[in-house]
Order: C-alpha cells, then sequence, then structure tokens
C-alpha cells in the first residue's frame, strides 16, 4: 500500500510539472546574415519591419543567429527555427540563396521569404523556386538613381561611390547613382565630377582602417559627397566623412541618425515589404515560387525627404522625379549596358566604367 501511495504521488508530481511546463512556440522566425539585428542596414530593417507586424497581430516572433557564415550553419540554423515552431521563416540578403535552395524541399511544410536573392545550388548551376518560398528582389537601380539626382540637384557635383562587392543588388545602386547624376546635371547644364577613380568595390561587408583611408583621400582630393552601398563597411566611409568634413549617403534603412555626415539614405523599405508578405501569409494568400520585384511603384524604395539633410534640394522637386520614374517618364537604367545607352542623352563626360564588373564573389 506505502509503495503504491508513493507511485500516486510520482505520478500526480509529472503531472502537475506537465501542467505548468509550457513549450513556448515561435511562428515567425528571421535567420540574420552575418550581421545581427541592430546593424544598422539590412537585418535590422528587417527585424523591425518583423517586430512591428508581429506586435501588431499578436503573433510569437524570434531570431536565430548562425554560428558561422555558411550554407550549412544556415542550415542548422533554420532547421532550429523550425523545431521551435516556426511557421515562416524569413532570410535577409543573397548569402542564404544556396540555403533556402535546400531547405524548401527539407521543410516543404514552412514558408520562407528570400530577401534580395532567388534560390539556387551552391555552385550556381541549377536555380528553383518551390511554392512555399517567396523570394524578393528590389529596384536599387530606382533608389539609387533618385540619391544620385538629388545630390547633384542640391549643388554637389564631386561624387564617389563605393560598394561592398559587385553582387547584382550593389551593382544596381551605382548604375542607378551614375544616371541620377547625369541626368540633373543635364537639367542644370552643369558638368560632374566622377569617374573610375572614385568608383570602388571594397570587396568585404565589415568596417577597416583601409577602407576609411581610401574614402578619406576620395575627400581630401576633393570628393564632396560618397554613395556607400556597401552594409556595415560604409561605416568606415561615415568616419571618413566626419574626419574630412565630407557627406555620404547611407543605404537601405534610414541612417541619418548614425552621423551628422550623412546627407540621406537611399532607402529599401524592408520592413514594408516583408510585412505586405507576412499579411498575406497571415490571409492564407501567400504565393511563391515566383520571385516579385519592389520598387517606386509599390513602396519598395525611396529617399526618406524628413530626415535628409538637403539645403536646396525640395519636397516638390523629389515628388516630381518620384513622379516620373513612377509613370514611365523617366526609365531607370538598371545595368551597365542600359547605362550607357541612357546617357547618350545627357552631357555625360567620364562617368564610372568599373560598374561594368558583375559577379556573385567579385
Amino acid at each position: 500500500m506505502k509503495k503504491l501511495l508513493v507511485l500516486v504521488a510520482a505520478m500526480v508530481l509529472v503531472l502537475g510539472l506537465s501542467a505548468c511546463t509550457k513549450v513556448e512556440t515561435y511562428r515567425i522566425a528571421m535567420i540574420t546574415d552575418s550581421g545581427g539585428i541592430d546593424d544598422e542596414s539590412f537585418n535590422q530593417g528587417t527585424w523591425e519591419g518583423i517586430v512591428e507586424f508581429a506586435e501588431e497581430n499578436d503573433i510569437s516572433y524570434k531570431y536565430y543567429k548562425p554560428l558561422e557564415v555558411s550554407d550549412d550553419a544556415y542550415l542548422e540554423a533554420i532547421a532550429l527555427a523550425v523545431e521551435g515552431g516556426a511557421e515562416i521563416i524569413i532570410t535577409p540578403g543573397y548569402l542564404f540563396e544556396p540555403s533556402i535552395y535546400a531547405a524548401q524541399d527539407l521543410h516543404p511544410d514552412v514558408y520562407f521569404i528570400l530577401i534580395d536573392g532567388e534560390p539556387h545550388d551552391a555552385a550556381w548551376t541549377t536555380w528553383n523556386t518551390a511554392d512555399n518560398t517567396l523570394p524578393i528582389l528590389f529596384n536599387e537601380h530606382e533608389a539609387g538613381f533618385l540619391a544620385g539626382y538629388a545630390t547633384v540637384m542640391d549643388g554637389y557635383t564631386s561624387l564617389g561611390f563605393t560598394g561592398g562587392m559587385a553582387v547584382p543588388a550593389v551593382v544596381k545602386f551605382g548604375v542607378g547613382f551614375i544616371a541620377g547624376a547625369y541626368f540633373a546635371a543635364d537639367e542644370l547644364g552643369i558638368q560632374i565630377t566622377f569617374g573610375d577613380a572614385t568608383y570602388h568595390y571594397f570587396g568585404d561587408w565589415g568596417p577597416t582602417d583601409n577602407f576609411k583611408n581610401l574614402a578619406a583621400s576620395w575627400y581630401v582630393d576633393g570628393t564632396e559627397v560618397i554613395f556607400s552601398a556597401a552594409g556595415g563597411a560604409g561605416a568606415s566611409v561615415m568616419a571618413a566623412a566626419a574626419d574630412q568634413n565630407g557627406m555620404m549617403i547611407g543605404v537601405d534603412i534610414d541612417q541619418s541618425a548614425l552621423s551628422d555626415t550623412v546627407l540621406k539614405t537611399a532607402l529599401k523599405n524592408l520592413g514594408n515589404a516583408v510585412q505586405q508578405e507576412l499579411q498575406a501569409w497571415l490571409d492564407g494568400e501567400f504565393v511563391g515560387g515566383t520571385t516579385i520585384s519592389k520598387g517606386i511603384t509599390n513602396d519598395g524604395v525611396a529617399l526618406p525627404m524628413d530626415t535628409s539633410r538637403f539645403t536646396t534640394f525640395t519636397s516638390a522637386q523629389y515628388a516630381a522625379i518620384f513622379a516620373d520614374i513612377a509613370d514611365g517618364t523617366v526609365v531607370v537604367p538598371a545595368d551597365y549596358a542600359a547605362l550607357v545607352t541612357f546617357l547618350a542623352d545627357t552631357n555625360a563626360a567620364d562617368y564610372p566604367s568599373e560598374v561594368d564588373v558583375i559577379g556573385p564573389t567579385e
């Protein structure tokens, strides 16, 4: 009888603990790339959009940071998110392309949003987007155009551009920046200084003293504004601008609060893009299997005029050029070949040719 009472007591204790122990699950998950959620760039912009959406809709959410930058580490983080209850996983950046290519088949009941990339194998030979995956690309060339146009219209005539690597998104930023700058110069009937000497890909995304010194040398030589589409490496340009009394243009999310040297930001509305597709998922209207683009016509890119440090470029001028792009009056080139044709109609003199370099790892 005594043994029976002990057994019953033990069972009651176990059942009591089971009732009190609740395994927390997170329906929305984000996997960070090489940075963190406070990187003042892609991760942060995406994460802030997720947090706002999830809290407004009372949905659990969590981010997972891989142990390293590798396809295997990304897949492990994705598997961890799935184990944690994730129904939809957001991955910001082209680095996730091979891991999502594999994950979409490994986890067919989970939805994936891949930002700034399209799923392909590690050898870049096979591309496939499954029905549970939605790749989102941006019209970076339009954002770059707005930045270049506004810069010249605001009175700057000596420009530079630094990119992290010559991946398609960064190349499009540069192409658009050149096009916008020379388009504005043509409108004003002036010449600007912008050539290969001040157009450079760092080859990395993190800040270094070497990057800072390069940008500083441009400022010393007379460059007034440098557009840096280089992720965290943009901090090097920002530091050089502060030291040399120059100005720079941020990228992806509004970086105006980081430094008085930020003239404006070529903005990707990452939060808006993610929220639009999360709403579709929540409504049972998720449509995967094909890539979508976010640009001027669907609130994908912009310049945040309320935090810009323009002195003469006005909101009315911005609205006018924005509308011209939206209705097709101005067709912004997205690659180097189209840029050459575009510039043939302007008074462009020597313009950067390094944008012709394009590839996944350059």
